[in-house]
């Protein structure tokens, strides 16, 4: 009897096996990093705007500060841009107004809308587009001319 016949047929299952194994543990493995990077993407936004609203309100209402304050959120998130990224003033009828001054304004608005998320998976190129935040907050009357928060 010759036994080397039945050997010979098995060779290479474990590299198959082993490939078929693999191939499912780096789907899974990728799959569980980009979810990671989309809730940290996700969780930057929201801080991103809960700051912005923050140095909204604190600061002068001075249509030359929406800059400084889009660069502080782009710390946060760096692959905002401008066109995400909307500030907004009320007056006391909770309308947006072009008008606002320190005295009339009650309330700023920042809005984050159109971002997409680039994931890093290779050979699949695919972006999401997140949903748009916003937060709004009461504007506080304080002197930023001698506050260090605003930029």
């Amino acid at each position: 009897m010759n036994m080397t016949r039945p050997l010979s047929r098995q060779r290479g299952v474990a590299a198959v096996e082993f490939a078929i194994v693999a191939s499912l543990l780096f789907t899974v493995l990728f799959g569980v990093m980009e979810m990671g990077r989309l809730l940290w993407t996700w969780n930057a936004a929201t801080e991103a705007t809960r700051l912005g609203a923050r140095l909204a309100v604190v600061c002068d209402i001075n249509r030359s500060m929406n800059a400084p304050i889009k660069s502080r959120m782009r710390d946060m998130l760096p692959a905002l841009t401008d066109a995400n990224i909307t500030i907004s003033y009320f007056n006391p009828a909770n309308t947006v107004d072009s008008s606002c001054t320190n005295g009339t304004c009650k309330a700023a608005r920042v809005s984050l809308s159109g971002f997409t998320h680039t994931t890093i998976i290779p050979f699949v190129p695919l972006s999401l587009t997140l949903p748009p935040f916003s937060t709004t907050l009461r504007k506080e009357f304080m002197s930023s001319t001698a506050n260090e928060v605003c930029p």
